[in-house]
């Protein structure tokens, strides 16, 4: 079992996505996103999203991220947090998100 204070180690935050590009150079198929935190500045990340998310439709989209992970060179692409998702039945990645909009920067507790 792990330790609740482990838990509390990691930096899960809100943010909203701000900009979606391709990302054709990357192994699996997947999206560059942009996102806003808020007080903490925008991030980027790469998603492995694109079987079922339309890339003008993230824009403005409220998802959960990992804050505190080391920067993951991807590519030509240097990704700054790690954008939660779950699997479906299919194994497509279902993107992590509030059910309600709120700040951009709150924190997972």
């Amino acid at each position: 079992m792990a330790e609740f204070r482990s838990f509390l180690e990691i930096d899960i935050r809100v943010g909203t996505i701000i900009d979606v590009q391709e990302f054709p150079e990357a192994r699996k198929p997947a999206f560059k996103l942009e996102i806003d935190f808020g007080h903490l500045g925008n991030k980027k990340s790469s998603a492995q999203i694109t079987e079922l998310y339309d890339k003008d439709k993230l824009v403005g989209k409220q998802i959960l991220a990992v804050m505190n992970v080391p920067p993951r060179q991807i590519g030509s692409f240097m990704s700054e947090v790690l954008t939660l998702g779950v699997p479906d039945a299919k194994g497509y990645v279902i993107l992590v998100a509030p059910e309600t909009n709120v700040e951009n920067g709150v924190k997972l507790y």
